[in-house]
């Protein structure tokens, strides 16, 4: 199975389906191997935390959980759609473009 992944750390993506449907995040992790993201603001779970040094009164605590990558879809503020990413050849090195306009992503 191939793990290279269109999307990256950093992209703006918008989710396609299920409860978070429509909205746009920025993607915070990417977990190549499991085919997962973490969105911003996107699939929010509550968890308990022990206090410990960093978090010295504990307590319930919301964070991202992640999402298939094959629930989002790369978002490009140049033509305000969405799109694919698509690897192309330029000079001596790989770059991911846009499908739908061709810029540089």
């Amino acid at each position: 199975m191939n793990n290279k992944l269109r999307i990256r750390k950093g992209d703006t993506v918008v989710v396609l389906t299920g409860k978070y449907k429509g909205i746009k995040g920025k993607v915070l992790k990417v977990f190549p191997k499991t085919r997962r993201v973490i969105v911003e603001r996107v699939n929010l779970i509550k968890k308990s935390t022990r206090p410990s040094q960093q978090n010295q009164q504990g307590g319930i605590i919301e964070k991202e959980a992640p999402i298939d990558v094959s629930n989002v879809m790369l978002w490009n503020s140049k033509i305000n759609s969405v799109t694919k990413a698509v690897f192309r050849v330029v000079g001596d090195r790989r770059v991911r473009v846009c499908h739908k306009s061709g810029d540089e992503i």
